[in-house]
């Protein structure tokens, strides 16, 4: 989500004349988008602002923005008007489309602007939507489209539904509209972005539904969606999902803890048999289906025999991919003032175990694509080593070589490719 906040950022700037440089220190404008899920992104940003404090003295026509989930709380907000009253433009993440503005009231009057949106209305989920231009775009091929924004599942650890307010779908009709926008413009694969995609509902419009609206878009070759919330993952989707050969058949399902009283805690909404019912339904319409997920280690009250029950899950499901987390206390959440905070050198005892047997799952499985073709679509080329990097199907990256055709005219293709190694954290192969 927050990539895909940055990409409409830079789009911006893009119109406006900017070109991206890497050294701050040559930036005419630099911007923070930031994310406040984990208490360790704020310290770094805080970090990286009193270096470009000093930037600013030396350097005082730089323009420096902060916009994201940092700026809808309020006690950062008012740490950072106090502390940091330097900064020009600081704004949230209801009113990213307004940044133009922003920036050129800034240079026109030099007043700091800040605007503070609290909520969405449908006008407004209208108003900023627009594609983001290639030249914004990370990956010119591939873009993300917003269908949904907020949450109301209030987990208990998770500060998303208190700055990024309630779920709020956007129209079908806006958003196969940008779809077919971004095709004219080359891109061949949609990533659906939302806090809860599958909980998606716009006037009767299901996300089941959504995705055969948009696998009907001939130049879309694929669709992807994250992320999903196991409680929302009916049989109408799964069908959907089995079905439509255009959706990649591989899916990202946070399962937070294997333990069914720590989920309960969490808020959850599910145990830990619902949830390895829902795995064995997936997989029973797309057999060996990957799956990857979240867990977070050291949630408040979380007992020996409760991590037990997370690896033992671990080791049944065989994700194929996991986020992995130490609990991070967030002010103005549930599991804050909740007892029993589990003591830090428990809770990285804890995550060290659980990372020793993930791992080892995802290199078996990497080890047994070997010798097996898959479709892999060429993102990036690396002109030093004269490989491609792409993603199959089933999201695993997969570095390869072409023999034949141009690093620009390749990229963006499908190719056919025979996994020559499984490596850990990805695959090798040639194209066949």
């Amino acid at each position: 989500m927050n990539v895909h906040d940055s990409e409409r950022l830079a789009s911006q700037l893009d119109v406006m004349g900017y070109e991206k440089t890497e050294q701050m220190e040559d930036a005419d404008i630099v911007i923070f988008n930031t994310c406040c899920v984990r208490e360790n992104a704020e310290n770094k940003m805080y970090g990286h602002l009193g270096i470009l404090k000093s930037l600013k003295k030396h350097k005082p026509n730089i323009k420096v923005a902060v916009c994201g989930c940092m700026t809808q709380r309020e006690e950062v907000l008012a740490k950072i008007k106090q502390s940091y009253n330097w900064i020009d433009i600081i704004f949230g993440t209801f009113n990213l489309h307004k940044f133009s503005d922003y920036l050129h009231t800034n240079l026109e009057t030099g007043k700091t602007v800040i605007d503070i949106w609290k909520e969405h209305d449908e006008k407004a989920l209208a108003e900023e939507q627009g594609i983001v231009a290639a030249a914004g775009r990370e990956i010119r091929h591939k873009a993300g489209i917003n269908i949904m924004y907020g949450c109301d599942n209030f987990c208990a650890y998770c500060v998303v539904p208190f700055v990024r307010g309630r779920e709020r779908s956007r129209k079908a009709e806006d958003i196969i509209s940008e779809a077919k926008a971004l095709a004219a413009d080359g891109v061949v694969e949609i990533l659906l972005l939302g806090q809860n995609v599958n909980s998606y509902n716009h006037e009767g419009i299901t996300f089941a539904a959504l995705l055969e609206m948009i696998s009907d878009i001939d130049e879309i070759s694929r669709i992807r969606f994250i992320t999903s919330h196991p409680k929302d993952m009916n049989n109408e989707l799964i069908e959907t999902m089995a079905r439509l050969p255009k959706v990649c058949k591989s899916l990202h399902l946070p399962i937070q803890s294997g333990s069914s009283a720590v989920l309960s805690k969490m808020n959850r909404k599910y145990t830990q048999t619902d949830y390895l019912a829902l795995i064995d339904r997936l997989r029973i319409k797309m057999p060996g289906l990957p799956i990857t997920t979240d867990i977070i280690v050291g949630f408040p009250g979380e007992t020996e025999e409760d991590f037990e029950q997370t690896l033992d899950v671990v080791r049944k499901v065989r994700f194929s991919g996991a986020f992995t987390f130490l609990y991070s206390k967030r002010t103005g959440t549930a599991a804050a003032t909740m007892e029993n905070q589990v003591p830090d050198d428990i809770a990285s005892e804890r995550f060290k175990r659980l990372i020793d047997t993930v791992s080892p799952i995802i290199y078996e499985d990497n080890k047994r694509l070997e010798g097996f073709a898959s479709n892999v679509i060429a993102d990036e080329y690396d002109s030093e080593k004269n490989i491609y990097t792409g993603r199959t199907d089933c999201n695993r990256t997969v570095h390869f070589k072409i023999a034949d055709g141009s690093p620009v005219s390749n990229l963006g293709k499908m190719f056919s490719v025979m996994i020559t190694e499984g490596k850990p954290f990805y695959l090798m192969g040639e194209k066949v």
